[in-house]
């Protein structure tokens, strides 16, 4: 139960500001949305947190190196300060196409160094660190209980692979909390501290941000099942030891699983860097990927294919259909509001039952969805009990029915200028009868939703569909 004051407090791991979000990494996103949604169908309040690592990330997740942000900006010749920019916005951009509930807080790393130094002084003041020529690194031999929530066999990591070799390290689960800069080097992001210039550890941002805006002890820590066995482990030691009161730092801990394409997930590592942009660009509607993902149970590891997002938005588009149908559509946000516009309508106040019922169930909303599509056929339900059912779901998936027109979810419309190119190109390679370019250029454009057809007077194209 949350405090009583009723609130609910919740945070959320946010993302590395060097690139664009993957469409894997906003599963997480919509799984943390779909849970806030589901906790204000049941009355309560969210205070929400999603911070924005603007520094402290190494590359691959490593003690040593250079920070994401920095590599960033050399490669792409900008500032870290306009990366950090430019990829937050994108973010931003991202949550609200995918109709994301702005949280109430988006803390931003750098905004809060000297706190992280403060933090780390008192874990030094309490015997659970030691300082060597890369940093200041948590001594996990201090935390008898370090690893459970990732059920890590702490002897058996020892001696594995887990992170790169650190000179001097103790364990191999031990953890920079602030990574010092090396002999000579002059990082472009650096702050002075009582261990030498450098820059906080990756970790080490969350359990402050966190405590400093939801309390020292708060309700639910969500993000990706990567975080469950490296960084939300290290969260935890840091912060129970910092805190030494002996008690949980955080209540539950919920982790959505992978985005697989074909058998590997889909992450920047390894090359799958697909965005909702680029699907966009291809025809699909953000909402029809947020429907997509609720296809699926949050805790299932999800297969993407374009089928199965063509299927999502094929179904997204029937659902606007019937559902404009209806009228003016009310706007709802918790279970007692859609009962009341249910009124005296027995069969959809028992559709709104099952309903809360199965979002309740550890937010199973396939079978939201389900029933959302049952009753729409269901002639039991009269149009208001209609109405009211399809305001709860919307409630639930986060999808605005009532705010969608029946075309809205055929795609965004076509740069027909950036169209014609494409056409003049393909009509110039087939000319010097350069057929594989020819093809290439087809299969984008088929891409884009764009069926060409060649004639005597030359080629013409219609949008599919």
């Amino acid at each position: 139960m949350p405090a009583s004051d009723g609130v609910v407090r919740m945070y959320t791991c946010g993302p590395t500001v060097y690139s664009y979000a993957h469409i894997g990494n906003l599963r997480a996103y919509t799984f943390a949305d779909t849970l806030r949604r589901a906790l204000l169908w049941k009355g309560w309040q969210v205070e929400h947190v999603i911070n924005i690592t603007d520094v402290g990330h190494a590359v691959a997740e490593a003690e040593l190196g250079e920070d994401k942000l920095e590599v960033a900006a050399a490669r792409e010749r900008r500032t870290v300060e306009e990366i950090a920019e430019l990829y937050t916005e994108a973010f931003f951009a991202d949550l609200a196409a995918l109709n994301i509930l702005p949280a109430q807080h988006y803390p931003r790393a750098t905004q809060y160094v000297d706190e992280m130094i403060a933090f780390a002084e008192r874990l030094v003041e309490r015997g659970f660190t030691y300082e060597i020529e890369s940093g200041l690194y948590f001594d996990t031999s201090k935390d008898p209980g370090y690893g459970r929530l990732g059920l890590i066999d702490v002897s058996g990591q020892l001696e594995g692979a887990r992170v790169e070799e650190v000179p001097g390290r103790r364990a191999k689960t031990d953890f920079a909390l602030w990574r010092a800069e090396a002999p000579g080097q002059l990082r472009a992001m650096r702050w002075n501290s009582p261990w030498g210039w450098g820059a906080p550890g990756w970790h080490l941002e969350c359990s402050v941000m966190s405590m400093l805006l939801l309390g020292e002890h708060f309700d639910m820590h969500t993000g990706g099942v990567d975080h469950r066995q490296l960084h939300h482990v290290n969260e935890i030691a840091q912060s129970e030891a910092y805190l030494g009161d002996g008690q949980p730092w955080v209540k539950f801990w919920l982790h959505n699983e992978f985005l697989q394409l074909g058998a590997a997930k889909i992450s920047k590592s390894a090359g799958h860097l697909l965005t909702v942009s680029d699907l966009a660009k291809q025809g699909f509607h953000p909402l029809a990927y947020r429907l997509f993902l609720l296809g699926g149970h949050y805790r299932a590891q999800l297969e993407f294919t374009t089928g199965g997002l063509d299927s999502a938005q094929t179904t997204l588009r029937r659902l606007i259909r019937r559902t404009s149908a209806l009228g003016r559509l009310p706007v709802v946000t918790t279970a007692s509001e859609a009962r009341a516009i249910a009124g005296d309508d027995t069969a959809a106040l028992g559709v709104i039952d099952e309903l809360d019922e199965a979002i309740s169930a550890d937010l199973n909303t396939p079978r939201v969805l389900a029933l959302l599509q049952e009753s729409l056929r269901d002639p039991a339900l009269s149009e208001q009990g209609q109405r009211a059912v399809v305001a709860a779901s919307s409630a639930v998936l986060g999808l605005p029915f009532g705010e969608l027109e029946p075309v809205a979810a055929d795609g965004p419309e076509l740069d027909e200028a950036a169209v014609e190119k494409l056409v003049a190109d393909r009509e110039a390679a087939r000319s010097a009868r350069d057929w594989a370019r020819a093809d290439a250029l087809r299969a984008e454009l088929t891409e884009l939703g764009v069926q060409v057809t060649d004639t005597a007077d030359g080629p013409t194209w219609t949008r599919l569909g």
